[in-house]
């Protein structure tokens, strides 16, 4: 396996850890939020000279809706599992299918409406399954709604990206790169703006907003950057599915997180539909 594939396996690594440490500190939601995206943007202009560039009008409004998810996320995990919140996450190829073709006019295929009959199946198992409540998980039925709306920005955050690319032509990854440093600027705003800032923050909450902004996001895209650059989008997509596989199993080890039937069972589905279509997208001839 050559080195840019093991960066996209390390990004998913580090990606699927967000459940776990959004758990592990007693800072609220917003405040996580606020706090990680902040700490983001320094790891970012540091890691990547091609951050420091001011956003574009568009790589604003791309970075709206990842700011968006972004928050969702971080608030979905504090009200229900981590494996929910990343399944629920992972339906953004629902919305995708769907507005993609008003957006970048890109019709959708039979084989994309079969892709999308099975993953909403899978979403419904999840989102309108049981689910009991637990310590790290005290209202899912909340926090599901929550994650899934971070699925719904997160697609629209991927739309606008094939937007920036489309316009930047062999330029995409500094344009990408501009709108994940627009993103996290507007989630640190908002989350900060939200949240109760508290007069004094424990050192363990610290650290862990610490290790979210500077590796779980920072370091993180850096690798993504890196790998993409030399790896194809087939291959991309399905080592990058490795974050949502390992993102219940470090809740679990941390925290002792146990999944319900409805979100095996669905997010098997979601999981299965994502790296077929994904195949089945490279199998088909170009236009």
């Amino acid at each position: 396996m050559n080195s840019a594939r093991w960066m996209l396996l390390a990004a998913a690594a580090l990606f699927s850890t967000g459940g776990a440490a959004i758990k592990w500190t007693g800072l609220a939601g917003w405040q996580v939020a606020g706090g990680r995206s902040a700490i983001a943007v320094v790891a970012l202009l540091l890691f990547l000279r091609e951050a420091r560039a001011w956003p574009t009008a568009l790589q604003w409004g791309v970075g709206a809706a990842q700011a968006a998810a972004l928050v969702l996320f971080a608030l979905a995990n504090k009200l229900t599992t981590s494996a929910n919140s990343i399944f629920l996450q992972s339906t953004a190829p629902i919305w995708i299918v769907l507005v993609a073709p008003l957006v970048l006019r890109e019709r959708a295929t039979r084989r994309d409406l079969m892709f999308l009959l099975m993953m909403v199946s899978g979403l419904l198992v999840v989102f309108l399954g049981e689910h009991a409540t637990q310590a790290t998980a005290p209202d899912p039925a909340k926090g599901n709604l929550l994650a899934v709306l971070s699925g719904v920005a997160w697609a629209l955050a991927v739309i606008g990206l094939r937007k920036l690319a489309t316009q930047a032509g062999s330029d995409s990854s500094n344009a990408a790169i501009g709108a994940l440093v627009a993103g996290n600027v507007l989630a640190a705003s908002v989350g900060l703006f939200m949240a109760d800032i508290p007069t004094s923050v424990h050192p363990a909450d610290a650290w862990v907003l610490v290790y979210l902004g500077v590796f779980q996001i920072g370091l993180a895209y850096v690798c993504v950057v890196r790998g993409l650059a030399r790896v194809g989008a087939l291959d991309a997509s399905l080592l990058l599915l490795v974050e949502p596989v390992l993102n219940p199993v470090f809740a679990w080890a941390v925290h002792g997180e146990t999944l319900s039937t409805a979100t095996w069972i669905g997010g098997a589905v979601l999981l299965g539909g994502t790296a077929t279509k994904a195949v089945l997208d490279a199998s088909k001839p170009p236009n």
